[in-house]
């Protein structure tokens, strides 16, 4: 019976410390933008082309 009392409260502690982590995190800015960084490098050869077609024109 004290296995479990041990298990639980060591189960606390993680859950706490995991949550701990999970508010720093979004206090830091960590989960502000999740699209903008997966698609920037598929526009950045589309604003190149367009700026040499600007400045040949």
């Amino acid at each position: 019976m004290s296995v479990i009392y041990l298990l639980l409260t060591l189960s606390i502690l993680v859950a706490i410390v995991f949550f701990i982590a999970f508010i720093y995190a979004v206090k830091k800015g960590q989960y502000d933008d999740t699209y903008t960084p997966s698609v920037r490098m598929l526009f950045d050869d589309e604003l190149v082309k367009e700026k040499n077609k600007s400045t040949t024109n």
